[in-house]
This record gives structure tokens, C-alpha cells and sequence, in this order.
């Protein structure tokens, strides 16, 4: 099981309000901030419910090194994600749609974050809602 997922983003300023708008159709309102100590970097965390599990540090981005998988409780929400995403500046990769290759009910959407991050939202249920 993970616990949390770091990326590293070029700038703060323009990365956080982007998942804050585009994590928020999949109930991901909780945001953070742990200020810089001694060997460790300041990060912002996204999350819900008090509990942060995507973290992004400023630095140099290597968006071709990681590739991020979120859950959506339906294709609507897949959907929903998208737009939001799209909405605060995110370039497309695939529009929401059905993902057959992958096993039937396999619904997503990949998007790239500002920096290129391929970040995905999927929904495996075959539930619209």
C-alpha cells in the first residue's frame, strides 16, 4: 500500500492552485503546508479528512520519471477531473473515455500538470456516478 506520493514541480506558485482546482472534483480539498527544517524540503500536501498522501516539492520537475494513478468513485467524477484539470491549465493526454485494453470497466483520463506530470484519474467500478 502507498502512503504518499512526492512529485517535484518547478513553481509553487503556479502548481499548487493548479491541483487544488483539479483535485477538488475528486474530494481532495485538504491542502498543507510543511515549511523547510533542517535536510528536508518545504512541501505542500494534497489530501482529505486530515490525511496528505500527494506532496509536491519545488526543484528541478522530471515529469518523465513518475507517473501518478488517482481513483474516482465513478465516470463522472473521471470526467469532472478532467474538466477541472483542463480548466486550471492542464494540457490533455486522453479525454475521459473507456480503456478496454487495460480490463472491461476500465474508465479514464490522463492529463499533463504544468510541468508534463502524466496524472491519471480512473475509475474501474463501471459506475457512472
Amino acid at each position: 500500500m502507498i502512503d504518499h506520493v512526492i512529485l517535484t514541480v518547478s513553481d509553487f506558485e503556479r502548481s499548487v492552485p493548479f491541483y487544488e482546482k483539479a483535485l477538488k472534483p475528486l474530494g481532495l480539498t485538504d491542502v498543507t503546508d510543511f515549511p523547510a527544517q533542517e535536510g528536508h524540503p518545504h512541501l505542500k500536501g494534497f489530501g482529505t479528512n486530515g490525511s496528505w498522501f500527494l506532496w509536491l516539492k519545488e526543484g528541478q520537475a522530471q515529469p518523465d520519471a513518475v507517473h501518478v494513478g488517482l481513483v474516482a468513485a465513478g465516470q463522472n467524477k473521471v470526467r469532472e477531473f478532467h474538466a477541472a484539470a483542463v480548466a486550471a491549465g492542464a494540457g490533455v493526454k486522453t479525454a475521459p473515455g473507456p480503456q478496454l485494453q487495460y480490463f472491461p470497466g476500465y474508465f479514464a483520463t490522463w492529463i499533463l500538470d504544468p510541468d508534463g506530470h502524466d496524472i491519471e484519474v480512473v475509475n474501474k467500478t463501471g459506475q457512472v456516478e
